[in-house]
């Protein structure tokens, strides 16, 4: 388990992530994350939840009308 401290960082507080999770996600300075409040805690995620929720959203029409979508790309 890895672990980090708050920190202050100006005025606001911050964390500094492990060089390993750095490598793991390919974050680079200014990259955008996103945290996710769940029953567990927070998650910190670099994958943005609401493309999720759209991309499961284009996964079912795409199944749908796969015919369709076929024909109009023609």
């Amino acid at each position: 388990m890895l672990k980090t401290a708050v920190r202050r960082v100006g005025n606001s507080l911050g964390i500094t992530l492990p060089r390993t999770v750095i490598d793991n996600y390919h974050l680079n300075e200014g990259d955008e994350l996103h945290l996710v409040e769940t029953d567990e805690g927070v998650v910190l995620t670099p994958f943005n939840p609401e493309f999720s929720a759209w991309a499961d959203a284009y996964k079912r029409t795409n199944k749908k009308f796969r015919n369709t979508l076929h024909a109009l790309g023609k």
